[in-house]
């Protein structure tokens, strides 16, 4: 039996993504829905295909976090799955405290709810 490796949990997200094809160039911008630390997703008509190696820039609340990525699934209603390759420490730094954030807030709704 194959084991498979633990999914990072996803908090909602909502922030301007621009994605780049690498090989065509053809730009994508649109919004994440989801955020982890190994990928997101992302709320969009015209996906690109499933395996598209794209650059990625992320903006929110006047950080950007940038990296590599590569389309992880595609044409799920109108969301495509976006997992990172390639991230910078200093890069990874902020896509930490976007998570920590995110955590804190699921935890304070916790104990108010």
């Amino acid at each position: 039996m194959q084991s498979e490796r633990p999914r990072a949990r996803r908090y909602p997200f909502v922030a301007s993504i621009e994605m780049i094809d690498v090989e065509s160039e053809t730009q994508m911008n649109e919004q994440t829905c989801d955020l982890s630390l190994f990928g997101c997703g992302v709320s969009t008509a015209k996906p690109f295909p499933t395996g598209t190696r794209v650059r990625i820039r992320i903006v929110h609340k006047g950080a950007s976090f940038a990296g590599q990525g590569r389309v992880a699934h595609a044409g799920h209603l109108t969301r495509m799955g976006v997992v990172f390759t390639k991230i910078e420490p200093q890069q990874q730094l902020i896509l930490e405290q976007w998570i920590a954030g995110r955590r804190e807030m699921r935890k304070a709704k916790q104990v108010r709810g």
